[in-house]
């Protein structure tokens, strides 16, 4: 699929960093923010993107603060730490 988009030429400075090729910046904005709300997984980025490992992958994700362990997966680690703190108490009492 291609993708076209125009934007005006005061606006564009701002949007794309310096040194790098504007279809790039805006290939990746869109992936990032795909896999940000977890639409897209590491490994379809690193394709989609061309990056040839997962040492690249978090460098980026790191220079553009995105983060792989979010609060939901802490809330659901915690969830399961409990249920199994609830399991080893069944095993303690029987």
């Amino acid at each position: 699929m291609e993708i076209t988009i125009s934007v005006p030429d005061e606006f564009a400075v701002p949007l794309i960093p310096p040194g790098q090729e504007p279809s790039r910046a805006a290939l990746e904005a869109l992936a990032l923010d795909a896999y940000r709300q977890r639409r897209m997984t590491g490994y379809e980025l690193r394709t989609l993107l061309g990056i040839s490992s997962r040492y690249e992958l978090d460098a980026l994700l790191k220079e553009h603060k995105i983060e792989k362990y979010t609060i939901e997966d802490f809330e659901q680690d915690l969830a399961t730490l409990d249920d199994l703190g609830r399991g080893s108490e069944n095993e303690r009492s029987e």
